[in-house]
């Protein structure tokens, strides 16, 4: 009699796997039942159903120096003025948008 099911076994680290638990148990879908579909997808697709691409964030690299200098001027201007905000409270404003890119 052949296998009815096989098991998967990966390491992930604790944090990334808890948070995409809390938002698959909103979801109300079990683990396995996401990486059935996924690996089902990459059949059906014949490759990663979903595309892997790097952002294009400015990085310096890619800056001229000008476009640098105007960057961190605009920073030091904004910090200068009280514009800024507490870093727990810049965390929560992306893992909002985290989140909101997860569900949206």
């Amino acid at each position: 009699m052949a296998n009815k099911s096989a098991n998967v076994s990966v390491r992930v680290a604790p944090e990334i796997k808890q948070q995409a638990e809390a938002v698959l148990e909103k979801l109300g879908l079990p683990v396995s039942v996401l990486i059935d579909t996924l690996y089902r997808q990459i059949i059906y697709t014949g490759g990663v159903p979903y595309p892997l691409t790097v952002p294009k964030l400015p990085t310096r690299d890619t800056m001229s120096e000008n476009d640098f200098d105007a960057m961190m001027e605009q920073g030091y201007s904004q910090a200068v003025a009280g514009e800024g905000m507490e870093l727990d409270a810049a965390f929560g404003e992306l893992r909002k948008g985290i989140e909101h890119g997860i569900q949206g």
